[in-house]
């Protein structure tokens, strides 16, 4: 009886101490994740305003969010005309502009977003920089290069003779669909001459 108690505890003694081993390994495990440092980022929605907005100010640009969990936390942004154009609310992260912006005076902002401890002004996460866009309404009318263009042409020219080019700007964005074409249309001495989209 006593040779079988002993066969029997051999048997169980493997098993109890795989299952120990198991035990211990998890515990390892979550102790591995729980200690682990997590990846905190930035986040932030596309920054952009249009130009001369005419409703009050301030007009709100977007939101400046951290991953960062802390009570005490604050926004802060840095650079071209923060705190002066630009300025953050900073318990929300939420960024406006306290002035109405134009697109061909200036097209984009650089700014940099913090956060940082407010009890001790310690940074809670690496700055970044983003970018503010103005994007361009269509408010500018095409503008003649020359006050003056000249040309000439030869009497008795068949028709479709080309006699002078003539070209205007228009300082509204290009890449935006119809904001910056320009169109020639001849206003007097329409029975003798024609104008094409080339100018």
């Amino acid at each position: 009886m006593s040779h079988l108690i002993l066969l029997f505890s051999l048997f169980l003694a493997p098993a109890f101490a795989d299952r120990g081993s198991q035990k211990s390994t998890q515990n390892l495990c979550s102790n591995d994740v729980s200690h682990k440092r997590q990846k905190r980022d930035w986040i932030w929605n596309q920054m952009h305003i249009k130009e001369e907005i005419d409703t009050p100010l301030p007009h709100h640009v977007g939101k400046i969010t951290s991953s960062v969990r802390n009570n005490n936390a604050k926004y802060i942004i840095e650079g071209e005309y923060a705190n002066t154009i630009f300025k953050v609310e900073e318990t929300s992260g939420d960024v406006y502009a306290f002035e109405r912006l134009d697109r061909e005076k200036k097209a984009e902002y650089e700014l940099t977003a913090l956060i940082i401890d407010r009890t001790n002004n310690r940074s809670l996460e690496r700055p970044s920089k983003f970018i503010i866009k103005v994007y361009d309404i269509n408010d500018n009318a095409p503008v003649f290069v020359q006050k003056v263009f000249n040309g000439s042409v030869p009497e008795m020219s068949p028709v479709g003779t080309s006699v002078t080019k003539v070209t205007a700007v228009d300082a509204d964005d290009p890449t935006v669909s119809g904001h910056a074409t320009v169109t020639y249309e001849v206003t007097t001495g329409g029975e003798y001459f024609t104008i094409d989209d080339s100018g």
